[in-house]
């Protein structure tokens, strides 16, 4: 993914933290051939030295952990170990940077700054391909719906933030993530076609005021 990032009531975090970390450990990364894989390699040397190398900011810099993860393994491809780094400054670099691999930037909020951490979300990143929102209060969802009517293209309630299905969900990312252009919708054809407008008057003007400058 781009800049991929999560935000979690501290509420919740204590008994997600060690959920998250043993699930995570169940990735298989290798041979992408294999059903036994389910991640392969990213796209090439360049990729995962610079994912090396936020995996090492990231644990040089205060305020950051890596919870699970940080394995970089290049000897028979380029190969990144799911990580997830869990970071107490949601402006740091993990939030806002297009990283394109398997790097997740966990901030924990206190459950009462629900609707600034809204606003965190919204501003933060350039990016704005997909969001999910999770929540079993209606209200929080109307809240972070309305909030965040800008934050991506595809915006999932309950359900993860990936898998759009063509003809199902209209896709597409806007801000730095595209032009939002709705890939399966109607809507697509617009980027295809030269809009044409005639305007046709059978009681043609003949000054070139209007009606109100008479009085």
């Amino acid at each position: 993914s781009a800049a991929s990032r999560a935000y979690l009531p501290r509420s919740l975090w204590s008994a997600l933290r060690e959920r998250l970390r043993e699930e995570i450990a169940t990735i298989v990364v290798g041979d992408p051939t294999t059903h036994a894989s389910f991640m392969g390699a990213v796209i090439d040397a360049a990729a995962a030295q610079r994912l090396k190398g936020a995996i090492e900011q990231a644990r040089s810099l205060p305020g950051h952990e890596i919870l699970t993860g940080g394995g970089v393994h290049t000897d028979t491809g380029w190969f990144v170990e799911p990580t997830v780094v869990v970071s107490e400054d949601p402006s740091s670099t993990f939030f806002t940077t297009e990283f394109f691999g398997p790097l997740l930037a966990i901030h924990v909020y206190d459950d009462a700054d629900w609707e600034r951490v809204l606003r965190l979300v919204d501003t933060t990143s350039p990016y704005a391909l997909t969001c999910s929102v999770f929540a079993n209060d209606r209200l929080a969802v109307q809240t972070a719906l309305a909030a965040l009517r800008d934050t991506a293209g595809m915006t999932y309630v309950n359900d993860k933030p990936t898998g759009a299905l063509i003809g199902r969900q209209a896709f597409g990312g806007g801000r730095a993530s595209g032009t939002n252009d709705k890939a399966g919708s109607p809507l697509l054809l617009q980027r295809f076609v030269n809009a044409r407008f005639v305007k046709e008057n059978l009681a043609p003007p003949r000054t070139w005021t209007y009606p109100y400058m008479d009085r």
